[in-house]
């Protein structure tokens, strides 16, 4: 069974990073592409690679992965796109806090865990370009096995048609996996990314899971595969239709207040990035979701 795990996780995190190559790629194509309008002028913008590295309490090797940030850049103001895997032992807070909100028995006994997933986050130069957000994980204790992840559209100027795309492409891609997928995780993204003290959602929704395992690695695997893939069809066409569109003082205002929303979500509600911090990873790594500008009324 040991064997099986470790196979199983091996091919996990390496799919986590061909995905992440594959959006790196096809981000930097956006970049070099964009030849008229707004920010048009300039050199394309690349990501810089930075390998991060996690430690665990008595300093030996706990993991890493590679940190990828672009910044002013023609299309992107600041994206990030990271791939990690970690693991060691969970610490006594991480400990209490996985076996309430998952209700695994014996964790305090064995507290091992390895964890592998991608999480992106792009926040665009054009107010009228959403925002959007992406991850996939798995996560392994000795006690469980579980896939979590999916992707939202965050923009500070809604285009229903654009909303339409987004949505229409992730279900096309969660179907073959069953009619019941869209819907659930169109639910549970509408649930979870929602802003309590602000009375709103933070943006226009998408798809999400969590704590997913029916029993089938395979079937699990295949359904987190296909939730990574939507993500460039369903967002890339926007991206190309609203780059070159003029925008004035206003609606980069709008997008300023709007990434203040998105901020407060990430620091207060956010389980990624309470996770993070909490086994220690690369701070900058865990906060790369952050925009680099925002403002609030």
């Amino acid at each position: 069974m040991t064997e099986q795990f470790d196979t199983q996780k091996t091919r996990a995190a390496a799919w986590f990073r061909q995905l992440r190559d594959d959006i790196v790629a096809a981000f930097e194509g956006l970049e070099d592409s964009h030849a008229t309008g707004p920010m048009s002028d300039g050199t394309s913008g690349r990501f810089e690679v930075t390998e991060t590295k996690r430690t665990s309490d008595d300093g030996s090797d706990a993991g890493g992965g590679l940190m990828s940030v672009m910044r002013g850049g023609r299309v992107f103001e600041k994206v990030g796109v990271n791939v990690s895997t970690v693991y060691g032992t969970l610490g006594e807070r991480a400990q209490m806090a996985m076996a309430a909100r998952k209700g695994i028995p014996g964790m305090q006994d064995d507290p091992r865990f390895w964890a592998s997933g991608i999480s992106l986050v792009a926040h665009m130069q054009n107010p009228h370009c959403p925002a959007v957000h992406m991850n996939t994980r798995m996560f392994w204790t000795p006690h469980a096995w579980w896939f979590g992840g999916g992707s939202d559209l965050n923009p500070c100027i809604e285009y229903d048609e654009d909303t339409a795309h987004f949505h229409a492409q992730q279900k096309a891609h969660l179907d073959p996996h069953g009619d019941a997928h869209y819907p659930r995780l169109k639910a549970w993204a509408d649930e979870y990314f929602y802003i309590p003290h602000r009375h709103r959602a933070r943006g226009v929704g998408g798809i999400f899971m969590d704590d997913h395992n029916t029993g089938d690695w395979e079937t699990d695997f295949a359904l987190t595969q296909d939730i990574g893939r939507a993500f460039l069809p369903a967002y890339v066409p926007l991206v190309e239709k609203r780059r070159g569109q003029l925008w004035d003082d206003a609606d980069k205002d709008a997008q300023l207040v709007h990434r203040g929303l998105y901020a407060e979500y990430n620091l207060v509600y956010d389980r990624g990035t309470k996770f993070g911090l909490e086994t220690g990873h690369d701070a900058n790594a865990v906060l790369m979701s952050l925009p680099p500008l925002a403002k609030w009324v």
